[in-house]
């Protein structure tokens, strides 16, 4: 695979950024990216390793080290056919991925591993702009018809699958347009929102049928999904966790998704009333996820005073911890490109107050620093230290602390069984009511957006088994190679 030498000759060279003053200034995606020489040589550094864990950490079961080989070999159709053979939407997770591949990369434990993410985006890239992307229109349609909820990239992926099983597919989507979070939750200068347009365009020539502005179980009657012979519910896990905390609820403490969600959509071109701004404002992020990283990018263009960034775990290892040994996702600092543009970190933070004033206006935060008292088998304690407490000026706090599980709105009138966590149980996909499926982090729970879109895949083919006995569309690792 690759050049056999190669990961000797080259090193790793990642994507530069346009320079900070000038990103920030708009929303648009600013990766600069490698020549296509360059490219190749990154595809040669992938060695003959003789057990790929890149590609048993992918979700997707992506053949890495066989795409990596077509670039090497200058072969991008080959490239971009074997990487769609087990993704469809690699432009997606080429710029949203955190990589679990790279991180079981067995080059990493000697050297900066291969640069996986980024030779999967410029695959993906070509093959859209040579024009290699297709629809692939099924060669004989069944008669069962199928109810996509939900068109985030679990959904997308159900649908394209069970599509190309040859059944007729619906997606519904409660919002005014396709994507889940990616349309909306996801900043432009991560993903712009053209990228997904024009996916959509392919998935709408192949046959699918996307309705907006439906939200099943609220203005789409659950009743209605019966006209269906199948049912696949890819709803999000997006029930904001919150913050026990006094003073909660002054106005201009924000849940992160509303923050963002406004800030897209203005971006495209809506129209917001009394829109959450961070304009000359003392902004605190409270949570160092990538929802948390994603405020501070948002804030600094939107001109806020100050970005300071809040963690309460303690601040990871610039280099893997030993604890999270290869080829485990490891436990290290991740310092995203949004931080770079500006803000004041901090760790072991945990806040006490939120401090307003006669108008119920946010304008400071009390906490007091932490610490994490560590016994074997049980749960971790958190202990305050005394004499800690500090007050800091913020005229507007964003809690990004991710997700407690999906909506209950469907389970609850659908009579869908839930588990402790209050995801949708299911079996092999498959939920108590045998004809409605589940897939993505209504599923599983908050993750990452490759487990969605395996997910949705795997879903489609039990789909398909339960709808006509046997499936042909391929599982995780089946190799089972689309034509080009």
């Amino acid at each position: 695979m690759g050049k056999i030498t190669g990961f000797k000759e080259f090193k790793r060279k990642d994507e530069t950024y346009k320079a900070v003053k000038e990103r920030v200034s708009n929303y648009n995606e600013f990766t600069v990216p490698l020549s296509k020489t360059e490219i190749t040589k990154q595809g040669s550094r992938c060695m003959d390793c003789g057990i790929p864990f890149c590609h048993s950490a992918c979700p997707l079961g992506n053949l890495i080290p066989d795409f990596n080989d077509m670039v090497h070999r200058d072969e991008w159709k080959k490239a971009s056919w074997i990487l769609h053979t087990t993704n469809n939407f690699p432009e997606f997770t080429g710029r949203l991925c955190p990589a679990p591949c790279e991180k079981a990369c067995v080059l990493g434990i000697i050297d900066n591993p291969i640069s996986i993410e980024n030779i999967e985006k410029n695959i993906v890239e070509r093959a859209f702009a040579e024009g290699w992307i297709k629809p692939q229109l099924p060669s004989n349609r069944t008669a069962k018809t199928i109810a996509i909820v939900g068109s985030g990239p679990a959904g997308l992926a159900a649908a394209q699958q069970l599509n190309r099983a040859g059944h007729t597919v619906t997606v519904f989507e409660r919002d005014d347009a396709v994507g889940g979070l990616l349309r909306y939750g996801i900043p432009n200068f991560k993903l712009e929102k053209g990228i997904i347009d024009r996916r959509i365009a392919i998935l709408e020539a192949e046959g699918i049928t996307f309705k907006t502005n439906v939200n099943v179980g609220v203005n789409y009657s659950v009743e209605k999904l019966k006209e269906f012979d199948a049912v696949v519910l890819c709803g999000g896990a997006t029930q904001r966790r919150s913050l026990p905390t006094t003073g909660v609820e002054a106005k201009g403490v924000v849940q992160a998704m509303d923050f963002l969600t406004q800030a897209t959509k203005v971006v495209l071109g809506k129209k917001i009333e009394n829109q959450i701004l961070a304009t000359n404002k003392n902004v605190i992020v409270i949570g160092g996820g990538d929802t948390g990283s994603d405020c501070v990018g948002t804030s600094n263009r939107q001109g806020a005073k100050s970005v300071t960034n809040f963690e309460i775990m303690p601040k990871p290892p610039g280099n893997r911890s030993p604890s999270t040994p290869w080829p485990f996702w490891p436990l290290q600092l991740k310092t995203s490109s949004s931080h770079k543009e500006g803000c004041d970190r901090n760790w072991l933070i945990n806040t006490k107050e939120f401090i307003s004033n006669e108008k119920g206006e946010l304008t400071a935060l009390k906490t007091i620093e932490v610490k994490w008292k560590i016994i074997p088998g049980q749960r971790p304690e958190l202990i305050e230290i005394e004499g800690s407490e500090k007050t800091w000026p913020c005229d507007l706090a964003l809690l990004a602390l991710g997700f407690t599980g999906p909506e209950t709105t469907l389970s609850e009138q659908l009579g869908i069984k839930t588990d402790a966590r209050s995801n949708y149980k299911a079996t092999n996909y498959q939920t108590n009511i045998p004809h409605i499926f589940t897939a993505g982090d209504m599923r599983r729970g908050q993750s990452l957006i490759v487990w969605a879109i395996s997910e949705g895949r795997e879903a489609a083919k039990k789909v398909d088994e339960y709808l006509m006995g046997y499936s042909n569309l391929p599982s995780k690792g089946d190799g089972d190679l689309p034509p080009i």
